[in-house]
């Protein structure tokens, strides 16, 4: 009945993730883009511990020599900092389009059929137009970013809870000055520093404000303007959405959606790539067994933990004067920041570290 079981809409990480865990079970994938391989996003480059072990369980080796190792993550706010060490493993900063490659090769050799440049839309049920022909497939799967045209075709555009920025990404040769990803604060901003080679970093601006730049920006970040002062851009500043959107359902009939188009989480918490690939396995299987509804529900599992944090990161970048005490309390007692960072990648639960959260709370509430 079918020409394959699964269409994939769109090949970034989301997509390709989608494409091999489908393949893992069994099915037959055709994957499709408009763009041309590597295709690149303006993002932090940073795959945190989590990331990792997720992407080896769907079959996908990222070898270290890729990019650049970090060990951990450091808050910078004026003055003050706090910095803890991964509870397991490294992180990993490595530029989207080599990660881009790397995928694409690993779907191809799991036997993804795929379509390059070619525009595809749903012309009803289990019916998609690829070019001038009619592929019939069981499932469709919309991997096809934040304005997903599979999303607002299958009628899954309603938001529970929306947050919208904006984020900036640039590159800069400069040798890292660091082990430690950072994220520089200031007011209703942030900068996300991720080394991705031995004389490369990804610097990332995160605001509210669509007009300010990189460029305008940096002179706020006294500290962080001092490291990249003579350090040359090795790449064109690219923008991109930066929000927290949460949809009410991202599955209807045959048709699921993945990665941006499900809903996205802020991107300072460096988990979109760590989601992507969970959904994917998750996903895959739902299919293989023939009900979505599973996935459905996984769907909202898996993204409560980086919602809580992402909340909890946007709480200090709307109110500085929490900001300025979290971090000298988290600078004062580094326990408290390692057990947050612990739950940041999933290493304990909540209730491991609620103990850790009071005790912040409290440091907040007497400074």
């Amino acid at each position: 009945m079918f020409d394959t079981d699964v269409f994939i809409v769109g090949a970034g990480p989301a997509g390709l993730a989608a494409s091999i865990a489908a393949r893992r079970q069994g099915l037959r994938v055709m994957l499709v883009d408009r763009a041309q391989p590597p295709i690149d996003k303006a993002c932090g480059e940073g795959l945190m511990p989590d990331s990792r072990a997720a992407a080896e369980r769907l079959g996908l080796s990222i070898p270290s020599s890729s990019g650049f190792l970090f060990a951990g993550i450091r808050f910078v706010a004026g003055a003050n900092s706090a910095a803890a060490p991964f509870p397991e493993g490294a992180g990993l900063g490595i530029r989207r389009t080599m990660l881009s490659s790397m995928m694409v090769a690993a779907a191809e050799r799991a036997g993804v059929d795929m379509a390059w440049g070619a525009p595809a839309s749903i012309k009803s049920e289990g019916r998609v137009r690829l070019g001038s022909s009619i592929v019939r497939t069981r499932w469709v799967v919309g991997a096809d970013g934040p304005q997903s045209g599979v999303r607002r075709w299958a009628a899954l555009d309603t938001v529970r809870r929306e947050s919208r920025r904006v984020a900036f990404r640039r590159h800069f040769r400069v040798t890292p000055w660091s082990r430690m990803m950072e994220i520089h604060w200031g007011d209703e901003r942030q900068f996300y520093v991720t080394p991705v080679s031995a004389n490369e970093i990804c610097l990332v601006l995160i605001a509210r404000d669509v007009r300010r730049r990189i460029d305008a920006a940096l002179p706020m970040f006294p500290q962080l303007a001092e490291r990249l002062s003579g350090a040359s851009p090795s790449s064109e500043e690219r923008g991109a959405p930066a929000s927290t959107r949460r949809l009410r359902r991202v599955t209807r009939g045959s048709v699921a959606l993945i990665g941006d188009a499900s809903g996205t989480v802020d991107p300072i918490t460096g988990e979109g790539l760590c989601l992507a690939f969970q959904q994917a396995e998750s996903l895959a299987a739902a299919m293989a067994s023939g009900n979505l509804a599973v996935y459905e529900q996984e769907h909202r599992a898996l993204g409560r933990r980086p919602v809580f944090m992402a909340d909890m990161m946007l709480t200090l970048d709307r109110w500085p004067a929490i900001r300025g005490r979290a971090v000298r309390a988290m600078s004062r007692r580094p326990n408290l920041f390692r057990d947050l960072l612990a739950l940041h990648v999933g290493h304990v639960g909540f209730a491991r570290i609620a103990a850790s959260v009071a005790m912040l709370g409290w440091g907040i509430a007497m400074q």
